[in-house]
């Protein structure tokens, strides 16, 4: 059964070419632009406009294993241009922070965000890299929302990554639309409020 558009669930997409709004008519998709900063904006904000339940981003990613290909939901994920470790902390810890991996307990691929475009292996290791999803993750758990994120492979993140790429941004709209057109996001979202209910 499908949600009819409403505040409660919000979709944040990078780019318009990821994700056309009128492929999925029915939800409140939000585009932030590419990065961190831009990404955690968006989602400050529209946390602030419409109080939602749960936050849902789609978009695309370079892959660091080779034998991944399609699209795949993301339950772990890390900052790999955090970067104190003169200071003595590891690579994508932030300073004093004591989390330095976001995870939702959910089975799902690893993905590390960044301000830059990886073409050659990062030294923060994961099975994905992207550019915003870290920092919508972190605005969730901090504000106490409900997180998915599904992510479609369209490169390698190698020297060839930037020409496929372009080549295949919009190819994962339609593996989505499929997917989420057969989440039982009603059900979701009622466990989660009897969970913060018992609590």
């Amino acid at each position: 059964m499908l949600l009819h558009k409403r505040q409660e669930v919000l979709l944040i997409i990078a780019l318009k070419e990821e994700l056309p709004r009128n492929l999925l008519p029915e939800f409140n998709i939000e585009y932030c632009g590419v990065g961190k900063i831009n990404a955690t904006y968006k989602a400050l904000e529209i946390i602030s406009k419409y109080e939602p339940k749960l936050i849902i981003n789609f978009g695309t990613a370079g892959s660091l294993r080779k034998n991944l290909f399609g699209l795949h939901e993301v339950s772990h994920f890390f900052q790999r241009d955090m970067d104190a470790r003169a200071l003595g902390f590891k690579i994508g810890v932030t300073p004093f922070e004591e989390r330095s991996v976001i995870d939702f307990g959910r089975t799902g691929l690893s993905c590390s965000s960044g301000d830059n475009f990886v073409s050659s292996p990062p030294e923060l290791k994961t099975d994905l890299v992207d550019m915003e999803a870290y920092a919508i993750a972190k605005v969730c758990v901090l504000k106490n929302i409900q997180f998915m994120c599904f992510k479609y492979v369209s490169d390698n993140a190698d020297e060839s990554a930037s020409k496929n790429w372009k080549a295949n941004a919009s190819l994962g709209a339609t593996a989505f639309k499929d997917m989420i057109k057969n989440l039982d996001l009603q059900t979701m979202l009622g466990l989660r409020e009897k969970e913060q209910h018992e609590n």
